[in-house]
């Protein structure tokens, strides 16, 4: 549904993308993630062609961004991470506008606007004036005008900034309920928000992607398994730390007891040989538990690794 390939853009001398590929398939939520000054809006402005890409190509449904513009803009819905509202206009009347520059139909407008309005909870409020609404009725309402040509794509840069806990939620379901319907990016700094609602995650820094996976395999890979033996501590990091496919093991003592987080490779299943290996030296074993790290950690541990 959505190709980049080779993605290169500089504004002067500063090259904001280096060389950016990633891929996302129909029907995916992809979390599209990095700190401030990675490259995530320039990305998202070129996706729906608000800038061109100095090299490298990107391809929305199977059409060329830079070469057929207009077909890409109608499978588009953009919301941008500051929401361009018509604060003098009521809710209806803005969504009536938005409709017609995106090219609704006459015939199909009504029907579209009373559809987003029903999807985005704006019943409600549908006759009043945008200025006076909630920064949660707002994002709705934002949210309305990105879906009101019926996109089979969004995106959508930071949907929640600036929301109360509840405001989230509801933008969250709210996306989530979308997901049957388009295939979605998402930009936002709220990484929890990220392991809830996608399924693909892809992190660039500096302008490059240093991680593209799901988000069970980003956290899977990182992940350590914790063992509580009655063992020395000596000997346990020595032993383990020969085994095949241990990458780190750290050890600290805990009331005469030794625990120990062993770091190994996620495409192998290292807890039968743990096991063999207490059994072979004698130590009474009390846990052995396998821990996933945070998506904020594996973000965290990118990020450092790579500025480093």
């Amino acid at each position: 549904m959505i190709e980049v390939k080779g993605v290169c853009k500089a504004f002067g001398e500063r090259q904001v993308l280096k060389n950016i590929s990633f891929f996302v398939e129909k029907g995916q939520i992809l979390g599209f993630l990095g700190p401030n000054g990675a490259g995530k809006t320039t990305t998202m402005r070129i996706l729906i062609g608000f800038f061109p890409p100095d090299a490298g190509q990107v391809k929305i449904a199977g059409y060329d961004i830079t070469k057929e513009f207009i077909p890409v803009k109608k499978k588009i819905g953009y919301l941008p991470e500051h929401n361009p509202l018509y604060p003098e206009m009521t809710v209806e009347g803005y969504l009536r506008f938005a409709a017609r520059i995106k090219g609704v139909s006459a015939k199909e407008e009504t029907k579209r606007v009373n559809t987003v309005i029903a999807e985005c909870g704006l019943e409600g409020v549908r006759k009043r004036l945008i200025k006076p609404l909630s920064k949660g009725y707002k994002q709705r309402v934002g949210l309305a005008q990105a879906l009101v040509n019926d996109p089979e794509i969004l995106i959508l840069d930071e949907p929640t900034i600036g929301l109360d806990p509840k405001q989230i939620y509801e933008i969250r379901q709210l996306i989530k309920s979308l997901a049957s319907q388009k295939t979605v990016i998402l930009s936002t700094h709220i990484l929890p928000e990220v392991s809830m609602v996608c399924t693909k995650v892809v992190i660039i820094n500096q302008g490059q992607v240093v991680a593209e996976d799901t988000p069970e395999n980003l956290t899977a890979q990182r992940g350590q398994v914790e063992i509580l033996l009655k063992a020395p501590t000596a000997k346990v990091k020595t032993a383990l730390s020969r085994l095949p496919w241990i990458k780190e093991v750290n050890t600290k003592q805990e009331d005469g007891f030794c625990r120990a987080f062993v770091k190994f490779d996620p495409s192998r299943e290292i807890r039968p040989l743990l096991a063999q290996e207490v059994v072979k030296q004698g130590w009474e074993l009390y846990e052995l538990t396998s821990k996933r790290a945070s998506l904020e950690e594996v973000f965290v541990q990118l990020i450092t690794k790579e500025a480093s």
